[in-house]
């Protein structure tokens, strides 16, 4: 019987996941389970015993935990995701099954996804990225939606829908602030509605600005939206609020080390929205393989 080590968010998505519902699924496909809530003190305490991590939560539950591996060297221990947060971007693009049963069940195959990550210098606050970093439009949706009342918003997917809206507003009064961006020794300076570096498929909202993203091919794909596409880039939110099943077509940069420095004080790094107290040269550089899952 293999051990797994259980770091729950009991907050993430719709809380339908509850401590006693997650053990027992986990030990009924023949786990053995340790349990700890990422939102108590000692999370992190992984039994010596375990032989690999789940995490049960959403896309800022598995930076969380990340975060402190990377810090404490102790991230070989492979990763299971149990999605239960309100976007999922990270397991959506590792294939990941929304339906709980095939998630555990997955487990037993052991096939394991190398995952990169992205390394960041001259950045006070944060020093890596999984899913993407980036300026424009994104941090400021991302900071706008910190604003919002969201007293009636009863779902998940009620959340996505106001974002998608109101990014479609921001974007529509958003001056592009002048980039100076190198990708791998190459300049694409510009002004740009939206810049981001991406490791994984989508972004936020289900955004997905890079499809064909694959976190362990050992390449970022830089996401580049100049500002004289702004009608195209409207159209596709404009789309997107509709509901129709919109194709995403920008120009896209593969690279490894990346230089960026933006004339917008607001950036991010995954779910982390960042204000800089001055424009800053920031340097991104490919972390092959960091991370371990299991798909």
């Amino acid at each position: 019987m293999k051990s797994a080590a259980l770091l729950h968010n009991p907050g993430a998505g719709d809380e339908s996941h509850t401590k006693k519902r997650l053990k027992s699924m986990i030990e009924e496909e023949g786990f053995k389970c340790s349990y700890s809530s990422t939102k108590k003190k000692g999370w992190d305490e992984i039994p010596s015993d375990s032989e690999f991590i789940i995490i049960a939560g959403g896309d800022g539950t598995v930076r969380k935990v990340v975060k402190k591996f990377i810090e404490n060297d102790i991230y070989k221990l492979p990763i299971a995701l149990f999605p239960a947060g309100t976007a999922n971007n990270i397991a959506k693009t590792l294939d990941i099954s929304d339906e709980d049963e095939a998630v555990i069940q997955s487990w037993h195959n052991e096939r394991i996804k190398n995952f990169d990550v992205g390394r960041i210098s001259n950045l006070s606050s944060t020093h890596f990225f999984l899913e993407s970093f980036g300026y424009g439009v994104f941090p400021l949706l991302m900071k706008e939606m910190k604003n919002q009342d969201k007293k009636d918003i009863a779902t998940a997917e009620d959340e996505l829908n106001l974002a998608i809206r109101l990014l479609h507003t921001i974007i529509r009064s958003y001056e592009a602030p002048q980039c100076e961006l190198e990708i791998d020794g190459t300049d694409y300076s510009g002004k740009y509605l939206l810049v981001e570096i991406m490791n994984i498929q989508s972004i936020g909202p289900n955004l997905h600005l890079s499809p064909s993203s694959d976190p362990g091919d050992g390449e970022f794909e830089v996401v580049l939206i100049p500002e004289d596409q702004k009608d195209k880039f409207l159209s596709y939110v404009d789309n997107l609020i509709k509901g129709e099943d919109e194709s995403f077509h920008f120009d896209i940069v593969k690279g490894k080390n990346i230089s960026i420095k933006c004339g917008d004080l607001y950036c991010h790094a995954d779910d982390e929205l960042i204000k800089e107290k001055k424009a800053t040269e920031i340097k991104i550089e490919l972390a092959e393989g960091l991370v371990k899952f299991l798909v």
